[in-house]
């Protein structure tokens, strides 16, 4: 195998430019832009930060943008909410999506709703509330404008790119994108019409990855390797999809298929969650990383930790000593 490839997500923790090289010099590769929280319009200045950081580094990092895609999130909010187990909220106190909120009126109760990848479980009940349905807060948190939702055993046939996706891919080179991220692929003909926006935007030589993200991803694994150059085991979501416990088995499977093919697999998500606001990470957290180097991943990425944690840098140092360790072990 190859040299395993280091991804940090970029934000608000580390828009500063020396942040950013620092980030460099303990081992980052490349770095992913989630478009669901903003453009790259809207992100010019960190993106000029980041190529600078790059160049002062002597660094040619990948980058990465993650496509909004079909994955439904609820919309804005005038400020976070902060959800109380037990509590009893109308449907109309969250920004959902008019396909989850049509879904939500026509449920029985005892219908789940999982917010922010999970960390939120709502269900539907019944309602005093005259206007429309009634949930009630199962496992509380904070909930903040633009979080994912899930509704499991629902599927919703939405586009596979958004008008803003088009529009952004337009843009892709003139920012120094090398990669595209296509969150929830569901089928060969999400990842064909990726593929055709990019070409038909100047982007041929972008690569493009598919991120397994639900139920119908895992079942096509097989036929979505010819058309993209990379897998993501993106297992945020993709823990939504299923009972929680079952995820590990899933991942090996995926990294199974993608050994016998050929195909570059990347691991991400909650890789060190602990570190958003410790400076050290947990056991389970550094041998999950470990892992997943010795089940063949050519790439590991932390997303949150780098881009709204309080230890950008030093995630990102615990990330790339552990896959150094890990490659070492391999070659023992």
């Amino acid at each position: 195998m190859g040299k395993v490839r280091i991804y940090g997500t970029i934000g608000p923790s580390c828009k500063d430019k020396e942040i950013l090289k620092q980030m460099f010099r303990e081992g980052m590769d490349g770095v992913r832009l989630n478009l669901s929280h903003t453009s790259l319009e809207e992100a010019s200045a960190l993106i000029e930060n980041l190529h600078s950081a790059a160049r002062e580094c002597a660094a040619s990092p990948e980058l990465l943008i993650d496509m909004q895609g079909p994955e439904l999130r609820i919309g804005y909010m005038k400020a976070s909410v902060r959800l109380t187990e037990n509590e009893l909220i109308d449907i109309e106190d969250i920004p959902f999506p008019a396909a989850v909120k049509k879904a939500l009126e026509e449920a029985e109760p005892g219908q789940e709703v999982l917010l922010d990848d999970g960390k939120i479980l709502l269900k539907t009940a019944y309602s005093s509330h005259p206007q429309g349905t009634g949930l009630l807060v199962v496992r509380g948190g904070l909930l903040e404008s633009r979080k994912s939702v899930a509704l499991p055993g629902h599927a919703f046939r939405t586009p596979a790119m958004t008008e803003n996706d088009r529009d952004q891919l337009k843009r892709a080179k003139e920012y120094g994108v090398t990669a595209v991220m296509q969150p929830f692929v569901r089928s060969r003909e999400d990842l064909m019409e990726v593929r055709s926006a990019l070409d038909r935007s100047g982007c041929k030589d972008v690569h493009l990855l598919a991120k397994i993200e639900n139920m119908d991803g895992v079942s096509r694994v097989r036929e979505l390797i010819p058309h993209c150059d990379e897998i993501v085991i993106a297992r945020g979501d993709l823990g939504n999809a299923m009972d929680l416990w079952e995820l590990p088995a899933v991942q090996k499977r995926i990294s199974a298929i993608c050994r016998e093919a050929g195909r570059d697999f990347m691991v991400v998500t909650q890789m060190l969650d602990s570190m958003m606001h410790r400076q050290v990470p947990t056991r389970a957290e550094v041998s999950d990383i470990f892992n997943a180097v010795i089940d063949g991943a050519s790439s590991v990425m932390v997303t949150g930790e780098t881009a709204a944690g309080d230890y950008p840098a030093l995630a990102i140092r615990y990330l790339y000593r552990t896959v150094k360790e890990a490659e070492k072990f391999i070659k023992l």
